[in-house]
């Protein structure tokens, strides 16, 4: 029997009902119990250890009872059966005896634990009291902190000094017999005085508010009629827009254009001040303008306090996007590069007019017109997350030039500046912060990009006042405005030059690929009157194709031919003989001289590494270059260097002995007049034009 399962016993009540008295007596009501058994009762006077002790007792008399049982099952005696009856009935009251063991353990158990869970709540009641005790001695203290720490509203007050407050106060308020000796009273005089300071202060408030009034009236007044004259200076500008275009003064653009520089990045903005001041003092051919979308830069400039709002909208947008789509790597990656390249929405665009060149040859004059016309437009851009600038070129002639297949690469934008200054080319970075910025976005090199973002040539940060630390070091240590201003004239004088080179060549190379060699009258004293070797093709070739050919691997190996070179072949006939130039022209034409090499197709083949002649015919166009540059700048250096080529042909091929044991007359007939064919061992040709006497000479 389990202690959750004993319920308290009711006493047992044993009635006599087979009396009719009995029965009477109950049937009135009136019940008389005869024995009453309480086991709870007698809980309370037995003994536990006496109970484990009959427990025992009972456990072992109940086993040497069945023993006992058994033996005389096991004998088989008819006899025993009243002793076996006898000793059952004794093992019927031991069992009695147990289970009543057992139901007093039980009642002990529950007892037991009533008593453990009345003494819990005693102690959880009085664990409840202390931490209510407790909770009360914490507030007290805090209530008593918070009147130890009060501060009275007059510790604020910044109240002048004591012996300020005896010097200036009346005694009537300072009372000197008084607060000298009670600091309470000296610190209730102090705050009389300052309550009455404030009082005067207040009044020249109040005074200072209506004088104020006033000058604000007077100034309503005086913008109202300042107002009013707007529309009479504006109608006055309107009117003098005219004048102001004809004395090439115009002011309204210029004040527009200042009112929008304001939003340019600081490169930007140095170089918009450098180029004005340099068109302004020295070329009235410049000029200079701002492009772009102005409400964006105005947005890029203001503070970020003023679009907190803003971000915190657009930052719960962009979580909730987040929240249903995430972006992958790739797609993050993208828009990291995005943001990084991203450039200023400000521009600045430098037109550059081309002047006219001095009167020459009626071609040349023609070339001239045409480019006085041109304009070369330079758009400057400023990446904010690189802090670098960058430059696209475009050309706009004003008459349109003849079409000329070799003629492709001269005007092409993205090679157009290329090498402006000698190893500049503008495919990567100048600053090397950038590098560690690109790995960070996965860009293996910025040249990827300067077809979308323009090129970053070095010349283009020193006009924007930038300056970066470079592999070898640098005497000039200007910035800014200053670097920009040092570089600004010769920079200007090689862009200009540039875009009359790549014009003039423009034109020649229309007339080459015509077969036609155009010589300007000043450089006609350089030739004699008939040359009879002549131009027969002119046409471009790749640096691929240049270094593939086999009489030009010395100059590749020498290094005089780079990728960023323009090539050119021109093939020159005279019968049978064919010579073939292959010719670098240099981005930095006519600064930098082409460079021809040579292979004559006459009786074999012959070049310059197997044929002195030849060898010398090619130092008569590259070494004595300064004989052929003509008039300054020297753009018809290259025409006159393929005039020289057919000149140099016809006195080799007519100086070459002939068989004698050939009949019939010569392929080509000695028209040159030379005073020796052929000088030393080498055999070397008279290649010397001599005027002009007409004659040919060794040099």
């Amino acid at each position: 029997m389990s202690a959750d399962t004993l319920k308290k016993r009711k006493p047992k009540v044993i009635r006599n009902e087979g009396t009719p008295e009995s029965k009477r007596n109950r049937g009135e009501g009136d019940q008389q119990d005869v024995r009453v058994y309480n086991e709870e009762v007698e809980l309370e006077s037995r003994d536990t250890n006496q109970d484990y002790t009959l427990y025992k007792q009972t456990c072992q008399d109940l086993a040497k009872l069945m023993a006992e049982i058994n033996e005389l099952k096991t004998s088989g005696s008819k006899d025993n059966s009243a002793e076996i009856e006898e000793k059952r009935m004794m093992g019927c009251i031991h069992f009695m005896t147990l289970k009543k063991l057992n139901r007093l353990a039980h009642m002990r158990l529950k007892k037991a634990r009533d008593q453990t869970h009345e003494a819990k709540q005693r102690v959880d009641a009085l664990h409840l009291q202390l931490q209510n005790l407790l909770y009360e001695v914490m507030h007290l203290q805090k209530e008593i902190s918070k009147c130890l720490e009060f501060k009275s509203k007059h510790e604020e007050i910044e109240l002048v000094s004591v012996e300020e407050f005896f010097k200036e106060a009346p005694q009537e308020i300072s009372r000197p017999n008084l607060t000298r000796e009670d600091p309470h009273q000296l610190t209730l005089a102090r705050l009389d005085w300052e309550l009455e300071q404030r009082k005067r202060l207040a009044e020249k408030y109040k005074d200072s508010l209506s004088s104020k009034e006033k000058i604000l009236k007077n100034i309503e007044i005086k913008k109202e009629y300042l107002s009013s004259l707007q529309p009479g200076l504006n109608a006055i500008m309107q009117a003098s827009l005219p004048v102001q275009e004809y004395l090439s003064m115009p002011f309204e653009q210029t004040q527009k254009q200042n009112e929008v520089a304001r939003h340019l990045p600081p490169p930007l903005y140095v170089l918009l001040v450098q180029v004005n001041a340099f068109g302004q003092a020295c070329d009235k051919n410049l000029s200079v303008s701002i492009s772009g979308d102005v409400d964006e830069a105005k947005a890029l400039s203001k503070p970020p306090e003023d679009s907190l709002d803003d971000e915190s909208d657009s930052d719960a947008e962009e979580e909730q996007n987040t929240k249903r789509r995430r972006p992958t790597l790739g797609v993050q990656l993208d828009d990291k590069r995005r943001e990084m390249l991203k450039r200023h929405p400000l521009s600045v665009c430098v037109d550059l007019k081309c002047k006219a060149i001095a009167e020459m040859h009626i071609f040349y004059c023609i070339l001239a017109v045409s480019q006085n016309g041109s304009v070369l437009h330079l758009f400057f851009y400023y990446l904010m997350n690189l802090n670098i600038m960058t430059v696209k070129a475009k050309v706009s002639t004003g008459t349109e030039l003849p079409g000329a297949i070799s003629a492709g690469e001269l005007l092409n934008p993205e090679t157009l500046l290329s090498c402006l200054y000698a190893g500049d080319q503008g495919t990567e970075t100048p600053n090397p912060a950038n590098r560690y910025q690109f790995d960070k976005v996965g860009i293996l090199t910025f040249g990827d990009y300067v077809a979308e973002l323009g090129h970053p040539y070095i010349w283009v940060q020193n006009l924007g006042g930038l300056q970066f630390p470079t592999d070898r070091p640098e005497r000039s240590t200007s910035r800014g405005s200053s670097l920009s201003a040092s570089h600004m004239e010769t920079t200007m004088k090689l862009l200009r030059n540039r875009l009359q080179s790549r014009l003039a060549l423009h034109k020649q190379f229309a007339s080459l690929e015509h077969s036609i060699l155009p010589v300007s009258g000043e450089c006609q004293h350089l030739f004699p009157a008939k040359i009879v070797s002549r131009l027969a093709r002119w046409t471009t070739t790749t640096y691929q194709d240049y270094v593939e050919l086999p009489f030009t691997r010395h100059v590749v190996e020498a290094g005089l031919a780079q990728d960023t070179d323009l090539y050119f072949m021109a093939l020159i006939e005279r019968g049978t003989a064919r010579l073939q130039a292959a010719v670098v022209l240099n981005p930095r034409y006519s600064e930098v001289s082409p460079l021809f090499t040579l292979s004559l197709s006459w009786k074999g083949e012959r070049s310059g590494r197997t044929d002195d002649n030849l060898r010398a015919i090619e130092s008569e166009v590259n070494v004595f270059k300064s004989e052929l540059q003509g008039p300054h700048p020297g753009h018809q250096l290259l025409t006159n260097q393929l005039q020289r080529l057919c000149l140099c042909l016809d006195v080799y091929l007519e100086t070459e002995s002939q068989d004698d044991s050939v009949e019939g007359p010569r392929e080509f007939p000695r028209e040159k007049m030379c005073l020796r064919t052929v000088r030393g061992p080498n055999r070397l040709k008279p290649f010397k034009y001599n005027h002009p006497q007409g004659f040919f000479s060794h040099r």
